[in-house]
């Protein structure tokens, strides 16, 4: 399809495109394809970069073309066409010097060095005008994310027009120049602007932004962080990341970032380390803090099986929903755990779980393993405390069973147990 005309406010005529939408699109000489799209080369000018020559891969291991902008006669998102005369006079590779838009500007991070704050590039944007085209903003947006993975219709069901997170635009301008010596450029990009100071990033979001970056990039960006937001941010990211995090911190800072945090959060921290690492980072701290982290993490180790209860409902799977739902009020009221059913057969294997709420809204005549769900997250004699209490805290469940093999139905765990144990850790 034909890209639209557009009007600015001084009647300018221009058209708008997106790189990852005419990235490896078909490339056409006299109605003849000769390749694909496979990058543009800009030039920086004193405002902004303007786009010198298309990179034409061709198929069968044919040298690749360099096109320049002045012999591109169309661009769409289906096809590009050019006026070339013959293609063995455009066979040629870019030279060292050259910046590739998509090679090095394309899924780079985005870092505001002094104000530490980082995105990604999902897309630019590049708007034709005076028979040039221009490089006039980069995009960090949701939808731009979608459309870097070949999503564009998705991301236009989702993101509609004007909608907040369809785009999110930095401009050209607020973008620090290339280096000169771009060879295999690896680094990021910097703003010469401050865009959002990190100090406003919540915690949760910083430790994303964390966890989508590479080991150095992550050290140098959680570096700068003050020590109270640096402890909250550690809090929120994932353990293996965690544990790649606080293992590559001097031990000094490590016990600075322990020293803001409550007990039980700086168990939990030192639960992902090596215990070595752990004992080391203890035996700097104060001495009472410390017997309150190791009681702690001790106790998480203790096994949840202590912490069970054998009060819960069970049926077998050929009980009408009818029979259970007379016999729910009177069942109910012995029992410790009433807000799900456990589905066993003769041998006390789990077979399934129903939720009370469903059993009530279920059809009197039907069997009960028509409405159970037989995907189980449970737990094993073995399971610890604190497997049981990050468990609770990724399912959001009520209770989760314990089983042994083969799946035979022991006990089942409540939330309200192993919730005041760890809030007992945290106290």
């Amino acid at each position: 399809m034909k890209e639209p005309l557009m009007k600015n406010e001084r009647g300018e005529v221009y058209r708008d495109y997106f790189l990852s939408n005419i990235l490896n699109t078909p490339v056409f000489l006299k109605e003849k394809k000769i390749g694909t799209l496979d990058d543009l080369v800009i030039i920086e000018t004193t405002t902004i970069p303007e786009v010198k020559y298309f990179i034409i891969r061709r198929p069968f291991g044919h040298p690749s073309l360099l096109i320049p902008w002045e012999r591109i006669r169309s661009i769409s998102d289906q096809k590009i066409e050019t006026d070339i005369e013959t293609i063995k006079a455009f066979e040629a590779e870019p030279g060292e010097e050259a910046i590739l838009l998509r090679d090095y500007v394309m899924d780079k991070k985005v870092i505001d060095l002094e104000e530490h704050e980082v995105e990604i590039v999902y897309d630019i944007k590049l708007v034709q005008r005076y028979n040039k085209l221009f490089v006039t903003a980069v995009n960090t947006g949701k939808a731009a994310r979608l459309r870097r993975l070949g999503l564009t219709p998705l991301a236009r069901l989702i993101y509609r027009s004007g909608e907040e997170g369809e785009d999110q635009i930095i401009p050209w301008t607020y973008i620090q120049p290339l280096p000169m010596d771009i060879g295999r450029f690896q680094g990021n990009i910097k703003l010469r602007v401050l865009k959002e100071k990190l100090a406003k990033i919540h915690p949760a979001d910083l430790a994303d932004i964390l966890e989508e970056l590479d080991h150095n990039q992550r050290l140098m960006l959680f570096s700068e962080l003050e020590t109270e937001k640096a402890s909250d941010t550690l809090e929120e990211i994932e353990p293996l990341v965690q544990r790649d995090l606080v293992s590559s911190l001097h031990k000094d800072r490590v016990v600075q970032l322990i020293n803001e945090m409550t007990t039980g959060q700086a168990a939990d921290i030192l639960s992902v380390i090596p215990t070595a690492e752990a004992n080391t980072i203890l035996e700097s701290l104060d001495t009472e803090n410390a017997r309150k982290i190791r009681s702690i993490l001790w106790k998480q180790e203790e096994k949840v099986i202590n912490y069970t209860t054998q009060k819960f409902l069970k049926y077998y799977p050929d009980t009408t929903v009818g029979d259970v739902q007379n016999d729910y009020p009177k069942a109910a009221k012995e029992k410790d755990v009433i807000m799900y059913l456990y589905i066993i057969d003769d041998m006390e294997t789990l077979l399934g779980v129903i939720d009370v709420k469903e059993l009530l809204m279920a059809d009197e005549q039907a069997r009960l393993q028509s409405i159970m769900v037989e995907c189980i997250i449970s737990l094993n004699p073995e399971s610890s405390l604190k497997e049981a209490s990050d468990l609770f805290q990724r399912y959001d469940f009520r209770a989760h069973p314990s089983v042994a093999e083969p799946n035979r139905l022991l006990r089942v765990n409540q939330y309200r147990d192993v919730n005041n144990l760890t809030n007992h850790f945290i106290a």
